[in-house]
């Protein structure tokens, strides 16, 4: 049995392993690290792994902190944002109402090829010093006590190896080694389902309408690069191209609302397109010869109780805890987990004592979970309403690039001095996230669902886009918590006219809108859209 060391050692060689080794050894030139990873290269392009749309923090943190930028601009597709259809039992996407933006924004955001990324990632790792061993099947592991190294057990070709580590990650994925070894997962409290499959050939969606207004929307009309959903009560249906020339189509709903039952088979979900997104299986009717794969997850979305020890282990990725698929943050919270954990083994490495800074880091990291798990947790029964979901995306947009993006883009996230100092800042924007949520839901009690023929340009709201276009200001302390007592401020002028704009239509919303009415004229922040 070959027995050899090695600083760290990562379980799992996909997106979060491959990352976090990255980003370890950016850091840390000199320091050893053996990556395992069960599959081998090269993967197939367009059906490898679903989470293929990616947000603003997670392209930061590809493109910058792992200097990937070139591979998304020439390999990736470059996203035209998330755009949402309220088009549930409709046949023509121009008689409903439409939320996007007509032009990209400036701070980008990519699709990517699971496939394509993955065995990019794997020569890449390579090529910058990293032991990438794949083919190989871990067998058990021990954690170490105390200073002692952890263990780790796997075969290859039939061989035993075992390596000693200093440090022990678990990036394994759903497979979750260490949570499930340690009983960490933890219910919460969000349940929901998820099939998907790839077709291998491009949904052309800017060619499924021909109403010459409806196409002239946006500039180009390439509506097709987008995040499209498809949205109903208690369910979105997404469509991701990829750059292979696929596309991914994915049914995501409410578990009491939709039974996985009824859609866990292709035919079921073709069968469950037709009645909830007609228009949608039309087009998928006609290329059904050409898909690649079905797959699905019943309860997709859980917690977990420890993320990061100061027994020198740690989780990162789904081998964590995972969110929900809307809104794209699986990626997101990859790069917020690989930050503390390169943090952590740069302070092992000065001879810090981690407890304290496993702790901080853990608390900040559940923190911006649960803030983000907010807005999915009893949320899905208005996503179906044209009235009400598209001013809830534009808040947890406000709250996302206004707070979370701030502290990752501005490398704040470890800075515990700062982050105490904004300490009254940050909670005050997870109270208003948290009021914010409550009243979405108090005002779908009393939506008419109103489904106008019309497109809500997300780029009318100068505001919006402002915040999108500063993203990658460099700002130095000062300047930052300015911004953030700014866009703190921002949200709550944004929840004022929010609460305003409801009951203006909704009188009966006025009595329990409390202190979100704040105080004085109408706010401007939703007046482009006002008609």
């Amino acid at each position: 049995m070959e027995r050899t060391t090695h600083e760290v050692i990562i379980m799992g060689g996909g997106l979060a392993g491959l990352s976090l080794a990255m980003q370890l050894k950016g850091a840390y030139p000199d320091i050893g690290i053996v990556v395992l990873e069960r599959q081998k290269r090269p993967l197939p392009e367009a059906a490898h792994k679903v989470g293929e749309s990616t947000v603003e923090i997670a392209a930061h943190y590809f493109a910058h902190t792992l200097g990937l930028l070139d591979h998304l601009e020439h390999k990736q597709i470059r996203k035209f944002g998330f755009r949402f259809f309220f088009s549930d039992g409709c046949d023509d996407l121009a008689d409903v109402t439409e939320l996007g933006v007509s032009a990209v924004l400036p701070t980008p955001s990519y699709q990517i090829d699971r496939g394509i990324l993955e065995n990019f990632m794997g020569d890449e790792a390579r090529r910058r010093g990293i032991d990438f061993r794949e083919g190989v099947t871990v067998k058990g592991f021990d954690i170490g006590e105390g200073d002692a190294p952890h263990v780790v057990r796997y075969s290859d070709d039939g061989v035993t190896h075992e390596l000693q580590g200093r440090w022990l990650i678990d990036a394994a994925g759903r497979t979750g080694l260490i949570r499930r070894k340690l009983d960490l997962t933890r219910d919460n409290g969000h349940h929901a389902n998820a099939v998907w499959f790839r077709i291998g050939e491009r949904l052309e969606i800017d060619g499924w309408c021909d109403d010459a207004e409806w196409q002239d929307r946006c500039h180009p009309p390439e509506r097709w690069r987008s995040t499209n959903h498809l949205c109903g009560p208690g369910y979105w249906v997404w469509l991701i191209p990829l750059s292979s020339g696929a596309h991914s189509v994915g049914i995501v709903a409410d578990a009491a609302m939709h039974p996985l039952e009824t859609m866990k088979t292709f035919d079921l979900a073709l069968d469950w397109m037709k009645k909830h997104q007609p228009v949608v299986a039309r087009e998928l009717e006609k290329c059904k010869d050409k898909r690649l794969d079905f797959a699905f997850f019943r309860d997709y979305s859980y917690s977990c109780s420890r993320m990061f020890s100061a027994h020198r282990w740690a989780l990162t990725g789904e081998a964590g805890a995972f969110l929900d698929p809307f809104y794209s943050p699986g990626s997101d919270f990859i790069a917020i987990a690989n930050t503390y954990i390169t943090l952590l083994v740069g302070q092992d490495r000065q001879g810090a004592n981690l407890a304290s800074h496993a702790r901080q880091y853990e608390r900040m990291f559940m923190s911006f979970y649960e803030g983000t798990l907010s807005m999915y947790r009893g949320q899905y029964n208005l996503f179906g309403d044209p009235e009400v979901l598209p001013i809830k995306v534009i808040w947890d947009y406000a709250y996302y690039w206004g707070v979370l993006c701030q502290l990752v883009f501005q490398n704040r996230l470890g800075d515990s001095g700062f982050i105490a100092r904004m300490g009254d800042v940050l909670k005050d924007a997870t109270s208003l996230n948290i009021q914010m949520q409550a009243f979405f839901q108090r005002w779908h009690a009393h939506s008419d669902r109103r489904n106008r023929r019309t497109m809500l340009d997300q780029r009318n709201l100068r505001w919006f886009a402002d915040m999108n276009r500063t993203l990658h200001d460099q700002l130095d302390d000062a300047s930052l918590a300015t911004r953030l007592h700014h866009n703190v401020d921002m949200m709550r002028a944004l929840a004022a006219a929010v609460v305003e704009r409801a009951s203006a239509d909704h009188p009966a919303l006025v009595d329990d809108a409390g202190e979100l009415m704040g105080e004085g004229a109408t706010r401007p922040m939703l007046q482009e859209w006002a008609a």
